[in-house]
Order: structure tokens, then C-alpha cells, then sequence
């Protein structure tokens, strides 16, 4: 079992008395690095890794995880490439509703997280926004309905003082977050997606069921979006 003290039996004796782990990593990493190399340098080799377990005699180092990693070359990691979909969604978005491409990104990743977070389609709530404000995060509807997502603080107000108050409405993550678990709710309140989605705006009564076409028709418009672009950007790569 490991308890976290080294210099409880781990090791017997005295820890100055041995070399220490991060001296023989590095020996051995010097000699793994230059023995296949010509046998001048193999004796350079052994003769350096030789040195340096000696050397670890003299002097204890205690941060011997440090000095080991100052041994090995230094790894470059690539950055996590962003989902090609969203990308696809940001340009078509930006360019549909003039907004800045910047501003975009952070309403589609906002709307991916949220998504995420309460199990919905993040293009349902991506739709739900198109509907609502066009992408306008200050919004304002003649009934009070604020930000992305148009929601009515004095119907929701647990929500809104959980998120900071009436002030985060117009914070773009703040709003898609509220709104998503709003429509979530009400999806698992009614039991249908179409019936929620009427439920959000008001408009439960409506048998034709008319917003909730609007919204999954836009749905659909962005899946095209995504689908269409996709193909062309993968022929492009292909030379196709």
C-alpha cells in the first residue's frame, strides 16, 4: 500500500548512499541515445552514465522526478482541433447573421455545452436561438423575454437567481444555459420534444403545433448546413 512517505521502509538504508532514481534515468537515457550510434560514442556513453551514478553518491537530490524529465527531449502536444461541424456552423452563422466570427463561435460553443450538459440536440438549440433573436444576444421582446434564447425572468425566477440574476439574461453562456434546461424541463414535462418546444413558447394550445415546425425546420436547415459543407470540404481534401 502506498502511504505517501518515502522515508518510511521504502527503501533500506541511508537515501545518500544510493544514487538516486533521477540520476540513473538520466544515465541510461544518454546511453539508450548514443550507443547505437558508433562504438566511440557507446564509450562516451557508459563512461558519462558511469560519472553521473557516481556523482549521485556525493549529493542526494530530492526532487528526482524534476531532474529526471530534464533528461528526456521536450514533447510538443497539437492542440485539440475543433469539432468540424461547429467550425461549418460558425461560418455559415456568422455570414447568415452578420455577427463576428468571434461572437459566433462562443454562441455555437455555448450551445454544444449546454446541449451536452442536458441531453438535448445542441442544432435543436441552435434552431431554438435562430426562432427566438436571430442571434441577437440583447433581444427584447415587447412580453419582457430576454437575450438568445428570450427568456422571461418572472416565469423562471430560481433560474435566474441561480445564474446571478436578470443581469446574466444577457450573457450569452448564461442564457443558453438557462434556456437549454428550460426547454429540457419542459420536454420531459410534456413528454415529446415538439410538445416542449410549444410548452417554451406559450403556445401549448396550438394543436398545428406551429412554432415547434418553425424550430425543427430551421433544425433541419442547419443539419443541410453541416452535411452539405462537410461533403465539400472532404472532396476538397481529396482533390476530388
Amino acid at each position: 500500500m502506498a502511504t505517501g512517505d518515502s522515508s518510511v521502509g521504502d527503501i533500506p538504508g541511508s537515501p545518500s548512499a544510493l544514487p538516486s532514481f533521477a540520476t540513473r534515468r538520466c544515465a541510461l537515457t544518454l546511453l539508450h541515445s548514443l550507443s547505437h550510434r558508433s562504438l566511440p560514442l557507446a564509450f562516451a556513453a557508459f563512461a558519462t552514465a558511469t560519472l553521473l551514478t557516481l556523482a549521485a553518491d556525493e549529493a542526494y537530490a530530492p526532487e528526482a522526478d524534476d531532474q529526471a524529465l530534464s533528461c528526456l527531449p521536450e514533447e510538443t502536444f497539437a492542440e485539440v482541433p475543433r469539432d468540424p461541424a461547429q467550425a461549418i456552423l460558425v461560418k455559415y452563422l456568422s455570414r447568415r447573421f452578420l455577427i463576428a466570427a468571434d461572437a459566433t463561435e462562443r454562441m455555437v460553443g455555448a450551445a454544444y455545452s449546454a446541449a451536452r450538459e442536458v441531453g438535448l440536440d445542441p442544432l435543436v438549440v441552435l434552431a431554438v436561438i435562430s426562432v427566438e433573436s436571430r442571434f441577437n444576444p440583447i433581444a427584447e421582446s415587447v412580453m419582457g423575454a430576454k437575450g438568445l434564447m428570450q427568456i422571461i425572468p418572472k416565469y423562471h425566477p430560481a433560474k435566474v437567481i441561480a445564474y446571478g440574476g436578470e443581469a446574466a439574461l444577457w450573457d450569452p453562456e448564461s442564457n443558453i444555459q438557462m434556456g437549454a434546461r428550460i426547454l429540457q424541463e419542459y420536454v420531459y414535462r410534456t413528454g415529446t420534444l415538439e410538445a416542449g418546444l410549444q410548452f417554451y413558447n406559450g403556445a401549448f394550445g396550438d394543436s398545428r403545433a406551429q412554432y415547434a415546425q418553425r424550430v425543427m425546420a430551421e433544425r433541419v436547415r442547419l443539419l443541410e448546413v453541416v452535411q452539405s459543407r462537410g461533403a465539400l470540404a472532404t472532396v476538397a481534401m481529396h482533390g476530388g
